[in-house]
């Protein structure tokens, strides 16, 4: 189960986002780059189990960010909906530069559009840099209902895969704590960029799942995997199917997710291990340069990536 922590507590950073990808290892991720052709001017990772090669996660040139977090349902049916939650990240990353569309106009459009209502639930922040973000749900009904990030200096925030306003998860909690402690530890220490980056990593590596039987499996962890920011390597007792963006649940509950439109689950990740896959972390420091560096841990054959061997990292400055 995902999460994500945004926090403006730097003095030296106008927005610090940092995000664990919890997903079946096996599911096609292209990593974090430059993306192709008329979109080159976004950053991220993208999806490639399904057609519309959506991200969880991405910043562009111009400013716009985005990260999305999914809802852990009740039922399989309104976990995967019908079309890939990537594409609503999407929606907001792809739009044209030229448009510069107010955050508050493409929320209302989203929060009204029957394309949020044709996925498994979500949380979606998304914004410009150096300005407030919004938090658009398909649960929302109206524009009243979008929470707003990012609006003052020395705020900090978690979300993981439940609505935004339930503070009952402790992984949410404790990586806000934990945010807030690094950061002031790194201010007080008077290190440098790296210093930062690898306190948080620090934060998103922080594995407090209790310890089950030997053998219990990802299936067997599952309620569990609330109480901890990560997540690590665990098998499989039966093959699982998982719906887009990383919520677990068990194959014979599972619906076939996608649709028949060109946007087809790629249903061959549906088993092997189950972790936290990737590692983001994105630093934007008040003159709007960004610093993007993504941590793989699991190659596509399940394998673990000596730390390091999986990093990727890029620098540019946002011309608005």
């Amino acid at each position: 189960m995902c999460i994500a922590l945004i926090s403006t507590a730097h003095p030296s950073y106008s927005l610090i986002i940092i995000d664990n990808r919890d997903e079946y290892l096996r599911r096609p991720t292209a990593p974090a780059d430059w993306w192709p052709g008329s979109k080159s001017n976004i950053l991220g990772g993208r999806d490639l189990a399904r057609a519309t090669q959506g991200t969880w996660m991405g910043v562009t040139k111009e400013g716009k960010v985005a990260v999305l977090t999914n809802y852990r349902e009740d039922t399989s049916e309104k976990a995967t909906g019908t079309q890939s939650r990537g594409a609503i990240v999407n929606g907001w990353l792809t739009l044209a530069p030229e448009s510069r569309e107010p955050t508050r106009e493409f929320a209302e459009r989203m929060v009204a559009s029957t394309t949020a209502r044709n996925v498994g639930g979500f949380s979606l922040v998304c914004g410009y840099i150096n300005e407030p973000l919004a938090v658009i749900s398909n649960r929302s009904s109206n524009i009243d209902q979008v929470a707003w990030l990012a609006t003052e200096k020395g705020q900090t925030v978690g979300l993981s895969n439940t609505h935004f306003d339930d503070r009952s998860w402790p992984k949410i909690l404790d990586g806000e704590r934990l945010m807030i402690e690094e950061i002031q530890a790194h201010i007080g220490a008077g290190e440098d960029e790296r210093g930062l980056i690898d306190r948080l990593f620090g934060v998103l590596s922080r594995n407090t799942l209790p310890k089950l039987s030997e053998g219990a499996t990802a299936e067997d962890y599952l309620p569990h995997f609330r109480k901890s920011i990560f997540i690590p390597k665990l098998g499989v007792k039966e093959q699982l199917a998982a719906p887009a963006d990383g919520v677990a649940v068990p194959y014979a509950e599972a619906t076939v997710a996608g649709s028949k439109q060109g946007d087809e689950l790629d249903q061959s990740y549906l088993h092997g291990a189950y972790g936290t896959q990737k590692q983001t972390i994105i630093l934007v420091s008040k003159d709007g340069r960004v610093r993007y560096f993504e941590r793989t841990l699991y190659d596509n054959e399940m394998n673990a990536i000596p730390l390091g061997n999986g990093d990727r990292s890029y620098e540019f400055q946002v011309t608005q």
